[in-house]
């Protein structure tokens, strides 16, 4: 698989890596896999996560440990006293303050070599036009089938990955997307709708805050997510493209199933 940064036309320099940065991703480093160019793969790398909730926190923390040069996190939300038990990037003395700004105060004290650009706003369709064309690839940790929808499509026609993931009470599940490339046997990768082709009817899904989840099993699929980001950006492995990774907290179990791009009519 070839890396991200590869695949974009306007693909950021790569710059060589500082001595401190040497020392800090030496584990990094020492795999064969990722290397000294695997690791200047992730400075350049310029990833937007749309969330600093529950999935978002996970991932903007390994994220930014990982190396990843820029990040970006739109999030129009404030952290609240019921968030704490699984956004685990912000904390008690972050009450109040916009989930952006607390993640990035966090992420600046975690690793200084992390440029964040945050947005105050929710993403939509219209915010994707404006902002997505300054980013390599794109991490979906919202909470709503609107949200995803946009995510996906705003990824489909920027031609960047999407990693999205989602959680509910004690099951989770993650996945990868590129459909505006071909898989090996030539055909194009599946899409979001291919998985899921049309939004639930509202209200069948209730939110979390309805029904409750388990702090513990957005860390698990966030840092899932987060492992995705990293094998896409460096072109390690094998990405969950065209397979749906499920988690299943209460039996320890994983299952992997696999889908792909529906026939079209002509009128698609």
């Amino acid at each position: 698989m070839k890396p991200i940064m590869e695949n974009q036309a306007s693909q950021s320099p790569v710059t060589a890596l500082t001595p401190d940065e040497i020392e800090r991703y030496k584990r990094h480093i020492l795999l064969p896999e990722i290397g000294g160019t695997g690791q200047q793969r992730l400075k350049a790398a310029r990833v937007l996560v749309i969330g600093a909730g529950g999935l978002g926190a996970p991932v903007l923390e390994y994220l930014a440990a990982a190396g990843i040069g820029t990040i970006g996190i739109v999030d129009d939300d404030r952290v609240s006293l019921s968030n704490l038990q699984r956004q685990v990037i912000h904390d008690s003395g972050t009450i109040g303050e916009m989930k952006t700004r607390s993640a990035r105060e966090k992420i600046a004290r975690l690793n200084p070599h992390v440029r964040v650009v945050d947005f105050e706003e929710r993403f939509s369709t219209e915010w994707a036009i404006r902002h997505l064309p300054r980013f390599d690839l794109l991490v979906d940790g919202s909470d709503n089938f609107d949200t995803r929808y946009a995510a996906a499509d705003a990824a489909e026609t920027a031609k960047i990955p999407l990693v999205t993931g989602a959680v509910g009470r004690f099951d989770g599940s993650v996945t990868a997307l590129k459909p505006y490339e071909a898989g090996a046997d030539g055909v194009l990768n599946p899409t979001y709708r291919d998985l899921f082709p049309e939004k639930p009817p509202e209200g069948l899904i209730p939110a979390c805050a309805e029904t409750g989840v388990v702090g513990a099993l957005t860390g698990v699929i966030g840092t899932l997510m987060a492992m995705e980001v990293i094998k896409l950006v460096t072109g390690i492995g094998e990405p969950l493209i065209g397979r749906l990774m499920l988690y299943d907290a209460l039996s320890a179990r994983f299952d992997t199933i696999r889908y792909k791009r529906r026939k079209r009519s002509p009128a698609e």
